[in-house]
């Protein structure tokens, strides 16, 4: 007899074009969990209505609405025993303190994924994507934007590395 293992609240984290969301499909087909990307859902529900350029303040109520309701499915997925893969940005280390306090609250297993790379691999992978965009790739990332991220993001401290899957792609 197996014993059934908790589902898991697995969190994606890492600088814009490291490879999170190519790293939190691949994570799921192997584990069976549900994958929830924040810039897809900004992608297919969003994108035909973005402005260009793109408006800050338009773009964040955005994020958060699409925050709100990946929480809400994710909520949904664990209570059905089913483990969840959050990659929903986490660019500071607030957000990243944030989740860890609702993981805490919520009594769920959580374990952290930080995924990087180069900072010219990273550049180089999100230039090719606005090439080669798919549906789930439908917003532009344009060079002041990539630099506009670089300097919104923390990198971890080595307290939030402590226990974290650290994956670094080329």
């Amino acid at each position: 007899m197996r014993l059934a293992m908790s589902p898991t609240l697995h969190v994606i984290f890492g600088p814009s074009g490291a490879g999170k969301t190519t790293y939190a499909h691949t994570f799921a087909r192997r584990e069976k969990a549900v994958a929830f990307v924040l810039d897809e859902w900004l992608a297919r529900l969003f994108a035909p209505d973005m402005a260009d350029p793109i408006e800050y303040e338009w773009m964040i109520e955005r994020v958060q609405r699409c925050e709100t309701q990946i929480w809400s499915m994710a909520a949904g997925c664990l209570a059905a025993g089913t483990s969840v893969i959050l990659d929903i940005g986490l660019m500071t280390r607030a957000d990243r303190a944030r989740v860890r306090e609702i993981a805490e609250g919520a009594e769920l297993p959580l374990q952290f994924h930080f995924v990087t790379a180069s900072a010219e691999a990273r550049r180089a992978r999100v230039a090719e994507r606005n090439v080669v965009r798919g549906e789930n790739f439908a917003i532009e990332v344009r060079p002041e934007h990539f630099d506009f991220i670089e300097g919104v993001y923390e990198a971890p401290e080595p307290t939030e590395l402590e226990g974290a899957i650290i994956s670094e792609s080329t």
